[in-house]
């Protein structure tokens, strides 16, 4: 029997939800996407094995990250060519597991200053789906968000200096940590050789892209993997009959040293 709910309860959902899917991103202390292809080949196989499809969650989360069938052509040993997501190799002392593994886990932002009142898990959630985002969390991220992209010629001061340094939005933060999962990662052919991509994903000219569709009608999960897998995704009124507006896409970017992504443009008018 369906009835409406509120903001509150459904954040409060979504919060029960979260830890339990946050007990998955576990890497054995693991800081990178460095697996070996043996290794990672191993631990897929492992992982397969003892899934059902009322318990696949850890098998879903890896198959989003890594396969065996992908790797990097430049090592002496055969390393994995992780998910096109994976922005962070370590540099400015920013790893990607390592992340991954403490944000979901993480309930609430620390509370910044003196007599200050923290936020509450169901708080911070609902800030994230229900309101604008003023980033003032003091939290780790994964470079998705288009406002980490900081240029020193871009701002007042150093980047890296408190003072200056650009806020989260946590909430946002962990429920982009786990709906990865959803977008699976599978090897293809490209450039020459075997390259990683997901669902959602392409290469051109420019590099990696990730579009997502726009949709007026609620959805279910599968409905929105369908959508995102869809082959004719990016083409221009496609997806009307699966009550798609439009579709939107952010390209992968290069920073120096840093990756980023663009800020989401509109593909298609579809209709």
């Amino acid at each position: 029997m369906t009835r409406t709910v509120t903001q509150e309860e459904l954040a409060a959902s979504v919060a029960d939800g979260l830890e339990r899917l946050a007990e998955l991103h576990e890497f054995d202390g693991r800081k990178d996407l460095n697996y070996s292809r043996t290794d990672c080949r191993e631990l897929l196989r492992q992982e397969a094995a003892a899934a059902s499809v009322q318990q696949r969650g850890q098998v879903d989360l890896l198959g989003a990250l890594m396969s065996d069938g992908a790797t990097k052509p430049d090592k002496k040993e055969e390393i994995i060519d992780p998910t096109p997501l994976c922005l962070l190799y370590g540099q400015g002392h920013q790893h990607f597991l390592e992340r991954l593994a403490a944000v979901p886990n993480q309930a609430a932002p620390a509370v910044k200053g003196k007599g200050k009142k923290g936020l509450s898990t169901v708080e911070c959630l609902s800030q994230a789906l229900f309101h604008p985002w003023h980033r003032e969390d003091d939290t780790s991220s994964f470079r998705w968000d288009p406002e980490e992209d900081v240029r020193y010629a871009l701002m007042a001061g150093d980047p890296t200096d408190p003072a200056y340094k650009a806020g989260t939005q946590h909430g946002a933060n962990r429920l982009a940590a786990v709906g990865l999962a959803v977008l699976t990662l599978a090897p293809e052919r490209r450039a020459g050789r075997v390259r990683p991509n997901i669902v959602g994903g392409g290469f051109d000219s420019e590099g990696f892209s990730f579009a997502w569709p726009i949709w007026r009608e609620p959805a279910t999960l599968s409905a929105i993997r369908a959508m995102l897998a869809h082959p004719e995704l990016r083409q221009n009124s496609a997806l009307a009959h699966m009550s798609v507006d439009h579709v939107v896409l952010a390209r992968r970017i290069s920073v120096g040293k840093f990756m980023n992504f663009s800020r989401a443009r509109r593909l298609a008018t579809i209709g």
